[in-house]
């Protein structure tokens, strides 16, 4: 008996599975080399390069809320997406150049192609379905694989040839991956109808500056904007200054909002205040892997295995293998548990995820004990912190974004939305901000740091982190009861 038609996903999301795969690709191969590449090769000492690092985080999680509106309002999904993909594609092969000039361009050409990818593709594939339609879960967690993949695959090509063979063949086959990509959505786009095209295509093909259309000024706009945000990279100390002022705008305005609102309201947005500062808090300890883990593995783990030193970019692909390794036996737990009337709550899910954090970072310090007089840790304890740090993440990541669409009232949620995604833009700098207390005082880039010189920091920093997230977590136990009462009934 053949299955009824709504059991059949639709054929554009496997277009934007592989074109999501291939974009993250190329945003994690990129990834796995920054911070080393700044330390080996442009011989940045660990603060400047963490600095950056946790800059270009910030601002690549920022632009998608522009990004997004342009698309809204403007310039449509597809037009959005294909106009990220080309300049992030630009970006990794600028990035290939190999000088100190064109690294601050190319991040800013990836903060902007970011900004107008990243939000239209997951949109794009919300227009696939109806509002009710019962394939919408399923579509979502095999697009959620298809980033999974590219994060994997990522580490090993990118990470291993930019390694092993040169920085800027790491960089250019990120750039590779990005133009694979773009000619598998480019290819595919028949299969989305009129879905994710312009609001209003006259109005973007109109003529309204020296015989410029609009859709030529936002791609103008785009470029000429660079320079602003390659100083920002550059310049990072002002994003502090910038992001600090965000965010009393952004939550102090949504805190007003739950002030001016009635009882259930309120309560529910201050469920979402209370769960933001926490998720801000799991992330800016979870990017470490980005920038401190990655020059702590290095430098201080033993990586030879069967005689042979892996790279340590190729560590950063530890995470989405364990998190497709995981995926489903954790969905099919939360179901269990569900059926049996016991699956904890977001805010339960939320403390369980930063305490396995916390463990997570235990374990590296740990590792630490066991290292030798030369500092140098077994590979074991680093993929056991790992480990941990993922099934944390699998208990807070995937609730999230569910927790804003059920809680936030209807006339405000694109706005909870934004500020939910802004508060990963604050996690990243903060990241920055930590990684830089595990920088030795005094070091400069051209130093060498041995291993036992090292050590002793990571260990500090790590093992306060740790206490820090299992404080957290517990504190969040203790509001649990409270924030059940405020959520009134949404699970």
């Amino acid at each position: 008996m053949s299955l009824p038609l709504k059991t059949t996903q639709p054929q554009g999301l496997y277009i934007l599975f592989f074109a999501e795969l291939w974009e993250r690709f190329s945003f994690y191969g990129m990834r796995a080399l920054l911070t080393l590449y700044m330390a080996k090769e442009l011989l940045y000492a660990d603060e400047k390069a963490y600095g950056v690092y946790g800059a270009y985080g910030a601002l690549v999680y920022t632009t998608p809320v522009l990004g997004g509106l342009i698309a809204d309002k403007i310039l449509g999904r597809r037009k959005a997406i294909t106009l990220g993909a080309v300049i992030m594609a630009m970006g990794h092969f600028t990035m290939a150049l190999n000088t100190e000039f064109t690294f601050y361009i190319a991040l800013s050409l990836l903060i902007i192609g970011n900004g107008f990818f990243k939000p239209n593709i997951s949109s794009l594939l919300g227009k696939l379905y109806e509002e009710e339609d019962p394939r919408r879960d399923g579509g979502f967690t095999i697009f959620y694989m298809g980033i999974n993949i590219g994060a994997l695959l990522a580490p090993l090509g990118c990470g291993a040839i930019g390694e092993l063979y040169g920085w800027h063949y790491g960089f250019g086959l990120a750039g590779i991956g990005m133009i694979a990509g773009l000619l598998v959505f480019r290819a595919g786009e028949k299969k989305f109808g009129q879905k994710g095209m312009p609001p209003n295509p006259e109005k973007l093909a109109k003529k309204i500056f020296a015989g410029t259309s609009l859709e030529q000024l936002i791609v103008a706009g785009s470029f000429l904007s660079a320079p602003l945000f390659a100083l920002l990279v550059r310049q990072n100390q002002v994003m502090s200054y910038l992001l600090g002022v965000m965010g009393v705008v952004i939550f102090g305005s949504l805190f007003l909002t739950a002030l001016r609102s009635e009882r259930v309201e309120r309560e529910k947005i201050f469920v979402i205040l209370v769960l933001s500062f926490f998720s801000v808090l799991f992330w800016s300890f979870f990017e470490q892997a980005g920038s401190s883990i990655t020059l702590f593995t290095d430098r201080n783990v033993d990586r030879n295995l069967f005689g042979l030193e892996i790279p340590a970019s190729l560590f950063q692909g530890v995470n989405p293998a364990f998190i497709i390794l995981l995926a489903m036996p954790f969905s099919n737990i939360w179901i269990f548990l569900s059926k049996a009337g016991r699956e904890p709550s977001m805010p339960m899910k939320f403390a369980i995820g930063t305490m396995q954090l916390g463990l997570g970072f235990w374990i590296f310090v740990l590792g630490a004990w066991f290292a030798g007089g030369d500092g140098i840790v077994p590979m074991a304890f680093l993929l056991a912190g790992y480990f941990l740090q993922t099934t944390g993440e699998l208990c807070l990541s995937p609730v999230g974004l569910s927790m804003v669409t059920k809680l936030a009232p209807g006339k405000i949620v694109g706005f909870v939305m934004g500020t939910w995604f802004l508060s990963t833009a604050f996690a990243h700098h903060i990241a920055g901000l930590i990684a830089k207390m595990t920088a030795p005082a005094g070091m400069n880039g051209e130093t060498a740091m041995s291993a036992a010189g090292s050590l002793p920091n990571y260990a500090r920093v790590f093992g306060g982190i740790g206490l820090v997230a299992a404080g957290a977590g517990l504190l969040l136990l203790l509001l649990v009861p409270l924030l059940r009462r405020w959520m009134h009934g949404v699970h």
